[in-house]
């Protein structure tokens, strides 16, 4: 089952997507009226068997960011081999994760543009995998992180790549430009490890491969972030940690291939689906 948040009529919902359409479940369960409350009753298990029989309720609307309410998003940085190697400053496999925090601000929804703003010109795209927690924890170890995942999601961490220089030790002004980036288009609730264990990564733009790996070769696994960051901070339900992208950004090419208006991206992994943005300029 893949659940979204969507607008119709002027009017946001969230519910199940069959087809091209969805099913509107809020109105069904109005104690819980963000996907964020589904995930922090952990009750997407409800949602689900509330579709049973239910037919689609609306054909016309548009995706919003997925958890538009996120409380607190965590990306992983820099977190596979061949990425490593494309800073070339001759560093081995770090020993710890590079970690920074996003605002849902930054994040549009499936199918919505990716805004360039005119400060700069220097968009870049990174595929993800996200994770949404389900079961908090403080100290959790790798045995039982997957434990505390909830469901998976998709991320173009879109990124401003000469903002990410402004300052020696932080990233966090060139990552969290409004809409720049995008989470969705649904949450996938997570059942089998095989849907991580298993997974590859392909990130598309106009249609050719610019990212492709699997997450088998992450240099700190999902179940290390998880026990990583729970060691710090407790884990709450509904935090969302980006898990890292492959080789392949814009900013690695020579020259640099940074996105445009009229581009459109695609990150997509087999079981989760496809994230598509295209972009488009800032209007002042």
């Amino acid at each position: 089952m893949r659940f979204s948040t969507y607008t119709a009529a002027g009017q946001t919902y969230y519910g199940a997507a069959a087809g091209n359409g969805m099913i509107a479940l809020s109105p069904e369960f109005p104690q819980w009226p963000t996907l964020l409350d589904v995930v922090q009753a952990d009750a997407l298990d409800q949602l689900t068997q509330a579709t049973v029989d239910k037919s689609v309720t609306h054909t016309d609307f548009r995706f919003e960011m997925v958890m538009p309410n996120a409380p607190r998003i965590l990306c992983v940085g820099v977190n596979f081999p061949d990425r490593n190697a494309e800073y070339k400053d001759g560093s081995e496999q770090p020993k710890y994760m590079s970690l920074f925090p996003r605002f849902a601000s930054g994040f549009t929804g499936h199918d919505r543009p990716l805004i360039r703003p005119p400060e700069n010109h220097t968009l870049d795209y990174e595929g993800e995998v996200a994770i949404v927690i389900g079961k908090g924890g403080r100290r959790i170890s790798q045995e039982d992180a997957y434990d505390h995942i909830a469901a998976l999601t998709l991320c173009n961490e879109g990124t401003i790549r000469d903002w990410v220089r402004h300052a020696k030790f932080n990233v966090t002004q060139g990552k969290n430009w409004d809409s720049s980036g995008a989470i969705g288009p649904w949450l996938v609730p997570f059942e089998d490890p095989k849907q991580l264990d298993e997974a590859r990564i392909v990130t598309r733009v106009n249609g050719e491969v610019r990212q492709d790996d699997v997450l088998s070769r992450m240099m700190f696994p999902i179940k290390r972030e998880i026990e990583y960051i729970s060691t710090f901070m407790a884990l709450r339900p509904g935090d969302v940690i980006v898990t890292g992208t492959p080789t392949g950004a814009g900013a690695r090419f020579d020259p640099p291939r940074y996105l445009k208006p009229g581009d459109i991206v695609e990150v997509e992994v087999e079981g989760i689906g496809i994230l598509r943005n295209g972009v488009e300029d800032e209007v002042v």
